[in-house]
């Protein structure tokens, strides 16, 4: 019972994380309408962000992980960090200049699949049929939302397409090797000096490809991004850090199915964007395929 409850608690966790993160494409896209410059944004997100980030690797070195990293551990973190916060929202802001709030984050939705994939190759974690069928059916669901997109008459979507789904790439190797450093360092503290890293490379692009000047921005933007940082940021990572350290990379990334729903449904309230039919079927299938995974994984475990 004790397993369980620790596994329904990593399974909230997630699901939590996953629900702000997904408000952060609608976000963003309100921005877009004061500021149609992703550098900029991104650098304040993280600016806005670093504070939390460093208290929080002070804090946690404090704990029972508060061993000295070796050179070889905090480089790992830091590309880790790179790789999975700082290439990945960067690409994920320029991509959503392209597609709408929904369907960016169904192209980073694009993860799980990854993850499973790298899973296997790279730590010989099975792929269990449930899940496989967990997959098609929840890509199922993203595919008909997408096809919405692919009918319309943007001719930058294949461009927006290419950049969500190089996110998702990033941000899925990230997640699988992130796993397993966060078992031996902590998962707070990898988390927070994960992005702490990401928000110092953020930052050091946008002084070398911007001037100062640019940060001459609406008070909206500046409010839009602080809350980026705090809700959008500094939660859904901590979330998701302690929720990968008690239920692995493959069961985060398949509650993270949850995402593209709660950020369609947030873009259509928010901004209007329309939600068809179509759209709510491939809604249905997503949910349908999250709980296949994650309630037999439950289920499996009780009865062990």
């Amino acid at each position: 019972m004790q397993a369980s409850s620790y596994r329904l608690t990593g399974v909230l966790l997630a699901l939590l994380g996953v629900v702000t993160f997904s408000f952060r494409p609608v976000l963003i896209k309100l921005a877009y309408g004061y500021v149609r410059d992703p550098i900029t944004l991104i650098a304040l997100r993280m600016a806005f962000s670093l504070p939390f980030f460093l208290a929080a690797a002070l804090w946690s070195g404090r704990g029972g992980h508060g061993r000295m990293l070796s050179l070889r551990e905090l480089l790992v973190v830091f590309g880790l960090g790179a790789l999975g916060y700082y290439l990945a929202s960067t690409l994920d802001f320029l991509g959503l200049q392209y597609v709408t709030a929904g369907v960016g984050r169904l192209l980073l939705f694009a993860y799980p699949t990854i993850v499973m994939l790298l899973s296997a190759v790279f730590f010989k974690k099975p792929i269990r049929k449930r899940d496989v069928a967990a997959l098609g059916i929840t890509y199922a669901g993203v595919a008909l939302v997408l096809a919405e997109a692919v009918g319309g008459a943007n001719l930058d979507l294949p461009l927006g397409v290419a950049l969500g789904f190089g996110s998702a790439l990033a941000y899925a190797i990230y997640l699988v090797i992130g796993a397993e450093v966060a078992q031996r360092i902590g998962a707070i503290r990898f988390a927070a000096l994960a992005i702490s890293a990401a928000c110092l490379c953020c930052i050091l692009q946008f002084l070398l490809l911007r001037p100062l000047s640019a940060l001459a921005l609406p008070s909206q933007v500046y409010g839009l991004m602080v809350i980026v940082a705090a809700v959008c940021t500094v939660i859904p990572v901590f979330l998701t850090a302690e929720a990968l350290r008690r239920i692995g990379a493959n069961q985060v990334a398949m509650i993270g199915a949850v995402g593209p729903i709660s950020a369609i449904v947030f873009g259509g309230i928010v901004l209007g964007e329309s939600m068809s039919r179509i759209q709510l079927a491939g809604a249905a299938l997503v949910i349908i395929g999250v709980l296949l995974a994650t309630v037999e994984t439950r289920a499996a475990k009780a009865r062990s």
